[in-house]
């Protein structure tokens, strides 16, 4: 099951979240931050 969270981020990296919703690679702003968080997770396990 999901739950929300708040984050706070700058300015400057969610203007690079919101052009890569543009590109149509991701569905929302909370689908971006879930893959790269999901990225840094397996990343940290090797």
């Amino acid at each position: 099951m999901k739950q929300k969270i708040s984050v706070s981020m700058d300015e400057e990296k969610i203007k690079l979240i919101d052009s890569m919703l543009e590109n149509g690679r991701f569905r929302n702003r909370s689908h971006v931050i879930e893959y790269s968080l999901e990225k840094l997770l397996k990343e940290e396990k090797r």
